[in-house]
């Protein structure tokens, strides 16, 4: 059975944790079991991805649609976003075979949960969406090999790097875009990685108001998982808790003809086959 972790604000207002079966979410935070005071604490205590059902089933429950959903990892170190790392990407982009992966950063205090909505600066006029698989790192990771990267993966979740494209455009460097407030999308949930049968088969889908945008396979990263978290920790040290958001497949609103940029109020939909859908609504901000 795949398990389902999420990071919330409960019906009675307090930030936590827990696992969600069916329709409910069980506490597992301070508020309830009181496993980890966080969910990314459950991944550095080794709890995410450990709880059995006879242990969750006695702990405070909600209705999923009761809570308010939060990223599945609220504070990470770092959030490190891979650029233009499937083929019909560098197509549309212009930038194919690529030697290394494109690298940005982006703050923590930039992600929202899921059904929180995504923020449209009214500095810009080109808001646009990426859906992505984003992985949460398990231990302290250094110079891994691809050998041994799936060793350092605790979960994936369902991410969309809302991108303010002008501001992106502005230089060679990216971050500007890719930081304002609301704009890194990342849920509903984060699922074990050891609950993961097939990877490359996952399918990612976008959708805006009901209409597909982006679909592709996982299996169709150009730098693989494995090459991704090798390539990160040639250069800096990872944590247990830190996410890599590993880019984008071809269909984001820029390059379509007619413009396909997000509008106040467009619904986008992300999502990943067994991660569950991550939906945001635009929203301008004055």
């Amino acid at each position: 059975m795949t398990m389902r972790y999420a990071s919330y604000i409960s019906p009675a207002g307090a930030r936590t944790w827990g696992v969600v079966e069916g329709d409910t979410v069980y506490d597992l935070g301070p508020s309830g079991l009181n496993l980890a005071a966080n969910l990314g604490d459950a991944v550095r205590g080794g709890v995410f991805g450990n709880v059995q059902s006879e242990q969750y089933s006695s702990a405070p429950a909600a209705a999923e649609a009761e809570i308010t959903f939060l990223p599945p990892v609220t504070e990470p170190g770092k959030i490190i976003c891979i650029g233009v790392n499937y083929r019909s990407h560098q197509e549309e982009t212009g930038k194919v075979e690529q030697k290394a992966p494109t690298v940005f950063t982006r703050f923590a205090d930039t992600q929202m949960g899921h059904l929180a909505p995504a923020l449209m600066p009214a500095s810009t006029t080109q808001y646009d969406y990426e859906g992505e698989m984003a992985l949460v790192i398990s231990k302290d990771a250094w110079h891994v090999s691809k050998e041994d990267a799936f060793d350092y993966v605790a979960g994936y979740g369902a991410y969309n790097d809302f991108s303010v494209r002008d501001w992106q455009r502005n230089a060679s460097q990216w971050i500007p875009g890719k930081n304002f407030p609301g704009t890194g999308a990342f849920g509903p949930y984060l699922v074990p990685a050891s609950d993961i049968e097939d990877l490359d088969s996952m399918v990612l889908e976008t959708r805006v108001n009901g209409e597909v945008r982006q679909k592709a396979a996982l299996g169709d990263l150009y730098f693989s998982i494995p090459e991704l978290i090798e390539y990160v920790t040639g250069f800096t040290k990872l944590s247990a808790g830190d996410v890599i958001v590993t880019g984008t497949p071809g269909g984001v609103g820029l390059f379509m003809e007619p413009s396909g940029l997000l509008s106040d109020g467009d619904v986008v939909e992300v999502e990943v086959s067994g991660l569950g859908v991550l939906r945001n609504t635009v929203q301008r901000c004055e």
